[in-house]
């Protein structure tokens, strides 16, 4: 191949490619994969969960007060909400607040922004809010179900026609994540397998809702297994009626789930949710409930296992 000192000499170019190109890999990275705990966490690294909860919780409140109950319940961050149910909290934002009055209502309660539940209204219309806001998860659903035989064609249509969306994520520094649900595209495990073998953006990824896997009665470490690094939003949210949906009041173990998440690597929030509109103060209850249970059920877990990453 040549002399020694040539050798050499290649040896130390290719080095210096490679970190340059390592470098530019960083700084083309999406900003929140930069910043903090949304970093690419090392091998053996303890797995951190960390809590957000959604603004359609406290739809009743304005979401100046919606903020400062979930940040007094210890949550780290927040999903606002558009208006499914009548919730009115991200269009206030959108026409009231704007951009650097909702970064100022999180900066007040030390929340950090998530996501916005955009299945009213649709990612388009929030894009540049959430983009100026800080950036974060749009989640929305999918499409109509469709046969088995078909599922392999439906999905990469699906998937093509979100290209304008995967644009404005790409222009706003966010991501858009799928949710699977009951009677839809996106529901079944061979669907989340097509999803993810299929998809090849890394702006759309996947909101997985157990509630709707176990409606199908199939598994939901098996469904995060698949997700993978393409789990963007996950639903701490059991399949029960009333505030019984949410962790520690129905009979779910979520130590499996919660295992299964670390196992995946996943990088963003657990986030306890709930459909139904309890009183305010009830509502608060319950969430500090499933709180300390996720906080507890996660102590066991990392326990068990502390180097899970």
């Amino acid at each position: 191949m040549g002399s020694t000192t040539e050798q050499r000499l290649i040896s130390r170019r290719g080095l210096l490619q490679a970190g340059l190109r390592g470098a530019s890999a960083l700084l083309l990275a999406p900003a929140a994969l930069q910043a903090g705990e949304d970093r690419p966490r090392p091998a053996g690294e303890p797995w951190r969960m960390r809590l957000s909860t959604s603004s359609i919780h406290f739809m009743g409140l304005p979401i100046e007060k919606a903020c400062e109950r979930i940040a007094a319940l210890g949550f780290e961050a927040i999903d606002i909400w558009s208006a499914h149910d009548g919730c009115p909290h991200l269009d206030d934002v959108l026409k009231r607040l704007g951009p650097e009055g909702l970064k100022e209502v999180l900066s007040k309660n030390r929340l950090k922004l998530y996501a916005f539940s955009v299945y009213q209204g649709g990612y388009a219309r929030y894009a540049e809010l959430l983009g100026k806001a800080g950036g974060g998860v749009a989640v929305q659903g999918s499409a109509a179900p469709c046969e088995p035989s078909e599922l392999s064609a439906r999905m990469r249509a699906f998937l093509e026609g979100l290209k304008p969306l995967e644009e404005l994520a790409e222009k706003h520094d966010s991501y858009l994540a799928i949710e699977n649900h009951g009677s839809a595209l996106l529901d079944s495990l061979d669907s989340f397998k097509a999803f993810v073998d299929l998809n090849r953006s890394r702006r759309i990824g996947i909101a997985l809702a157990p509630y709707h896997v176990q409606a199908r009665k199939e598994s939901v470490e098996k469904a995060i297994e698949i997700s993978g690094r393409q789990l963007l939003f996950f639903y701490a949210w059991q399949k029960e009626p009333g505030k019984n949906q949410l962790p520690g009041h129905g009979p779910a173990d979520f130590k499996p789930w919660l295992a299964a998440l670390a196992k995946a690597r996943y990088r963003w929030y657990v986030n306890p949710f709930m459909h139904g509109h309890p009183p305010a103060e009830e509502m608060a209850e319950a969430l500090a409930a499933s709180r300390d249970y996720l906080r507890k059920s996660w102590e066991e877990v990392t326990s068990r296992a502390p180097a899970a990453g």
